[in-house]
């Protein structure tokens, strides 16, 4: 098959690395693989260095950006459109809201028009977002579903809330989890107290960890009251913050005014290499964000065999089923994250059981070639109707 991937930028985050694995995957089976992105722009880092080096075929768009903007997004329409006439690929696989959006309705004006297939890692509009601005989403991605042959959704949450908006039919939705190197994180968990030395943690110490930008809607703001909460009944315990953004300065100020700033470990940046590593320094996790598809870094954390608190959002539930893999929070509840923390630290035989049973999971659900396999049979089936 000739096949092209669109994504609008390829920083580190979880939808690009599902990308990439998808296309080192399909090039790895034989097909003609191509990826059609914007610059990666922004404090996020970049992936693209990494994906031309291990010789994937990738045309940039200068133009694409994430944010809205006319001109550029017209530029960026046009140069996709001639690239898809030229090109003739036979599925175009379309990512994140812009690119999907633009790629889709570049295919949607062709007379004979590759198979379109749109993979949803989180939806464009949700309700911390401004009504007019969730209006235009929602009405572009109504449009765009009339090209739109099959949707991968990396959590059932996602299907739900897409087809609850109006969007497509339930027969063109499938689910398939988004793949990363379980095994890493697995073999990752046997080098603990070396990570835990590197980072300067002590033995004696409780390490509760986030792998997470340090942006809105990640939820640092609900964390670091909780874990000054929690620091009380656990004196011995550190905050360890993978990841970097525009609100570190912010969080530090609000690290410094709840008196635990000394106890917390910005890590800033790490590239998806250095992540398991990470993860295996931590006791637990805890993920706090408001708005998800299905939180890459709590299924990692659990293929580490590391016990998680999460907030109750989007697909997460679906990784973190309460009381079994991991405590679930309703979102916001301050309250419920600190005596959720503060359980999980108190029975840890029982946190350690559950994060057994999560990383049995995630191992049996979560491996790249399961999800190459499941993609692959997603672009035979609509090339066959």
């Amino acid at each position: 098959m000739k096949i092209c991937h669109l994504i609008t930028r390829l920083i580190i985050g979880g939808a690009q690395e599902n990308t990439l694995f998808t296309c080192y995957g399909l090039n790895e089976r034989g097909h003609r693989v191509t990826l059609l992105t914007g610059p990666p722009l922004g404090p996020e880092g970049s992936l693209l260095e990494e994906a031309r080096n291990r010789g994937l075929e990738i045309r940039l768009i200068p133009a694409l950006r994430r944010r809205i903007d006319p001109l550029r997004d017209l530029i960026s329409f046009c140069a996709i459109y001639r690239y898809l006439r030229r090109e003739k690929p036979d599925v175009l696989h379309t990512h994140s809201a812009k690119a999907g959006i633009l790629g889709r309705l570049a295919a949607g004006l062709m007379r004979r028009r590759p198979r379109v297939i749109h993979t949803i890692h989180g939806l464009p509009f949700h309700p911390y977002q401004n009504r007019i601005l969730n209006f235009i989403y929602i009405a572009a991605e109504k449009m765009t579903a009339l090209f739109t042959d099959r949707y991968i959704s990396v959590a059932d949450n996602l299907i739900v809330k897409s087809l609850a908006a109006g969007i497509g039919k339930k027969e063109r939705y499938d689910t398939i989890y988004s793949g990363f190197a379980v095994e890493e994180f697995a073999a990752a968990s046997r080098r603990k107290s070396e990570v835990r030395y590197r980072y300067g943690f002590r033995d004696d110490e409780i390490i509760i960890g986030k792998v997470a930008r340090l942006f809105h809607l990640k939820g640092h703001e609900f964390l670091l009251p909780a874990f000054a909460a929690v620091k009380k009944e656990f004196p011995q315990s550190r905050l360890f913050l993978v990841g970097d953004g525009i609100l570190k300065p912010e969080l530090e100020e609000l690290a410094e005014n709840l008196g635990v700033r000394e106890a917390i470990t910005f890590a800033g940046l790490l590239s998806p290499r250095e992540i398991p590593e990470a993860i295996s320094a931590m006791d637990l996790l805890v993920h706090v964000s408001l708005r998800e598809g299905l939180p890459k870094a709590v299924a990692q954390a659990l293929a580490g065999g590391v016990p998680v608190v999460a907030f109750d959002v989007d697909g997460t539930r679906e990784v973190v089923i309460d009381g079994v893999t991991g405590f679930l929070v309703p979102p916001q509840d301050s309250e419920k994250l600190v005596a959720a923390i503060i359980s999980a630290l108190h029975n840890s035989e029982k946190s350690q059981a559950m994060a057994r049973a999560g990383q049995q999971f995630v191992l049996n659900n979560f491996a790249v070639n399961l999800m190459v396999s499941r993609i692959e049979a997603v672009y035979e089936k609509v090339l066959d109707d």
